[in-house]
Formats: structure tokens, sequence, C-alpha cells
């Protein structure tokens, strides 16, 4: 079984997810209670961008062994990612706070144009695409 796991593992790896996925359906169907196979089904369900089925992978992994540290970081990381997002959705109201939140006030009268500084501003550094391969080893990766 160990062998499995590790050719799995090794495959994820290398972004060879249909190999990875398939190897570690192997190691699930022979001994459905083990929790490393069904983490490695949900990191591979991450690497497809499919959350929803790799938090309930990981869910049930944990169903299956609490003290499986792997499954207890996809699921808090994907339920903080979760609560993120819904806390922050185009075109709607940012999550509630305790604190006042600004009010809009009057419009400020138009002066002159600023003058252009002499250096431009760079660039900024555009949202990681959660598509872009690797991204999801750098969110899970131990620290």
């Amino acid at each position: 079984m160990i062998e499995i796991l590790l050719e799995a593992e090794r495959a994820l790896s290398f972004g060879l997810l249909d190999q990875a996925g398939r190897l570690y359906g192997q190691a699930a169907d022979a001994d459905p209670r083990n929790s490393i196979a069904v983490v490695g089904l949900g990191r591979v369900a991450l690497e497809r961008g499919d959350e929803a089925k790799a938090l309930e992978l990981a869910e049930r992994a944990l169903a299956i062994d609490a003290e499986n540290e792997a499954a207890r970081r996809m699921v808090d990381r994907l339920r903080e990612v979760r609560r993120h997002r819904e806390g922050t959705t185009a075109g709607s109201e940012p999550a509630a706070t305790d604190e006042p939140q600004p009010q809009p006030g009057p419009e400020p009268e138009p002066g002159p144009e600023p003058e252009p500084s002499a250096a431009p501003e760079p660039p900024s550094q555009p949202a990681p695409d959660p598509r872009r391969p690797g991204f999801l080893r750098r969110l899970f990766r131990r620290r």
C-alpha cells in the first residue's frame, strides 16, 4: 500500500493529476479508512480547482483520523479561504465589524489638476491566480 501512496505523491508533485488521482483512488478503494489516501484525493481535487470536493474529502479524512495534520491544515485553510471570499465577494458588503464605517460626505469642490510626478508609480502586483500551477503547493506548504 505504501508503494502506491508514494507513487501517487510523486505523480502529484510532477503535476500528473490523472495518474495521482487514480493511484490515491486505488489506495482509498483498497482501504476506505486510509486517511492519507483520502487527503491525497483532496489535494488532487484542489489542484484541479474543485475546492468544494477538496474540503469534503479533507473533512472525510479528519473523520477517519482526527490526528491527520495534513487533513486538519487543508480543512482550516479551505474554510478560511471560503470565509474570506464570502466576506469580500464582488458587489457585496464587507464582513460586519465593530468599527464604525465611514459615511459618505459632500463632494469636494474641483481644484487645480495636480502636476504629474517625476517618477511614475510602479504597477501594482496582480492578485495571484488560484488556477496557476504551484499556487496550491505554496498555500499548503508546511511552516
